[in-house]
């Protein structure tokens, strides 16, 4: 194998600059030429890429975003479309594929395995839903961001004595409202996996002003309820008052942490391992902190499954 290619698709996430960064070093290291694609399968259809060397992607594993672009590309999932990049990939000479993304960006990998190019896919999302893996890349600096704004939002409910109701990312996945809500110490969690009960809520809020308490932080999923929608029916229940902040695209910015710079370089180089042994169709991910490949199918076999034990012991600790 002399030369593969990698691109970012979809939402894009902190670290995956760095994974970029060790597609092409492991590579280089190897003797195999790099080429980067831009604007994810949109740059692939279309040829849009140039040779990465290692001064390409030198001061980078610190940046936020992705050096290559992203975007959404409704049309690769038409045969058409998919051959007119494969002819490009042949073109460039380009005989193997590193995505790096959520679960579309892997369908997308699936596909073109199917038509007998060589993929791999590295999970770049914040949301942290892939199965087969236990964490991706830029999981842990959007929660980290989320705590931090919620350490902030806190202080504020404080000083003017405000309940807030705020909403996070994730899509139908709780991790980073779990996570997050754990960590700043919210009064109450609701996830997409958990059918949540209005009338425990506002127990736990009147419970809390019994006490002397006189604010209380509500963390939603955004695949579960809207923030505003909760808070609504909290007036419309109860009579309660409640603040929202809905933090939006913040969560997918900033510098990424050094454990998403580690566990994206160490993705992006098992990738290319797994190319250079004439893998494909395989996904590379972390489980009990061992990186290592499996079956691309098994991520749409399987459903990803959030850590419940979080959401109890949530409910226990913010009594």
């Amino acid at each position: 194998m002399k030369r593969i290619a990698v691109l970012t698709s979809g939402g894009d996430s902190p670290g995956m600059n760095a994974a970029v960064r060790a597609v092409v070093r492991k590579a280089n290291f190897h003797g195999v030429e790099v080429m980067g694609i831009f604007h994810g399968y949109e740059g692939f259809i279309h040829g849009k890429m140039e040779l990465l060397n290692l001064g390409s992607v030198g001061g980078i594993i610190q940046r936020g975003g992705t050096k290559l672009f992203s975007s959404r590309c409704p049309e690769f999932k038409q045969n058409e479309y998919q051959l007119q990049g494969l002819e490009k990939m042949k073109e460039a000479g380009v005989e193997a594929l590193v995505v790096i993304g959520g679960d579309g960006s892997y369908r997308g990998a699936k596909a073109l395995t199917e038509k007998g190019f060589p993929c791999v896919g590295v999970p770049g999302t914040i949301d942290n839903d892939i199965p087969g893996t236990e964490y991706t890349i830029g999981f842990d600096t959007a929660i980290n961001t989320v705590i931090e704004s919620i350490d902030k939002i806190r202080d504020t409910a404080t000083s003017h004595e405000n309940s807030f109701v705020v909403e996070v990312m994730g899509r139908n996945a709780g991790d980073i409202a779990l996570w997050a809500g754990l960590a700043a110490g919210a009064e109450s969690v609701i996830i997409p996996e958990e059918e949540y009960n209005l009338d425990e809520i506002i127990a736990r809020m009147k419970q809390g002003e019994a006490r002397g308490k006189k604010h209380s932080i509500i963390i939603v999923a955004e695949g579960a309820i809207s923030a505003n929608d909760l808070a609504k029916l909290l007036k419309e229940k109860a009579g309660i008052t409640t603040r929202v902040s809905v933090l939006g695209h913040i969560q997918r910015g900033g510098s990424p942490t050094a454990r998403d710079r580690v566990l994206a370089s160490r993705l992006g180089a098992k990738a290319v391992e797994v190319l250079l042994e004439g893998k494909s169709g395989r996904a590379v991910g972390i489980k009990n902190h061992q990186i290592y490949d499996y079956d691309l199918d098994d991520v749409f076999n399987n459903k990803h499954k959030a850590d419940v034990s979080l959401y109890t012991l949530s409910k226990e600790l913010s009594i």
